[in-house]
């Protein structure tokens, strides 16, 4: 199954700007690890660039164009096809991290069967977006209430969508 996991602003679908989140929530970081732990990922060369590494517990996949680039702690890949190719064939559960224009690719290709969500309250300066899909293609599995982050001001809720 191919899955996508992302954070972004209610308001704007902002994910981040200059490749940094806009907000802190460490329940939010908590539920990433154990969703993704012990599976691959799939990331476009600037959201590893923004990592600054690999994600332990799991492998990574990077897609870049550019077919010099080379990483000691993570595969790279040369299209997001290849990526879910190559990750099919470790675990049956992948999923794609990032940026806006590899989770752009993966809906727009209807390569995504779930999407793990999180919606964060309000709008914020971005330059980076999850990109619009059409909803009448997707059901409602899970959705928690808004809650407030135990260590900012920051307003969350997850939730959860299913390819019909």
């Amino acid at each position: 199954m191919i899955n996508i996991i992302c954070a972004f602003a209610e308001k704007n679908r902002v994910i981040g700007n200059n490749q940094e989140l806009q907000w802190s929530i460490p329940e939010d970081l908590k539920r990433f690890r154990k969703i993704t732990s012990g599976h691959p990922v799939i990331m476009g060369r600037k959201s590893y660039e923004a990592l600054g590494k690999a994600l332990p517990g799991r492998t990574n996949f990077v897609l870049t164009r550019q077919s010099d680039y080379k990483l000691d702690d993570a595969e790279v890949v040369g299209s997001l096809e290849e990526a879910i190719v190559e990750a099919v064939e470790l675990d049956e559960e992948v999923f794609i991290i990032g940026g806006g224009a590899v989770f752009e690719q993966a809906l727009k290709g209807n390569l995504v069967n779930k999407m793990y969500l999180t919606i964060v309250k309000g709008e914020y300066e971005g330059d980076a977006f999850f990109p619009e899909f059409n909803k009448s293609k997707w059901k409602v599995e899970d959705e928690t209430n808004w809650q407030r982050s135990s260590k900012s001001d920051v307003e969350f809720k997850y939730k959860t969508l299913v390819r019909l």
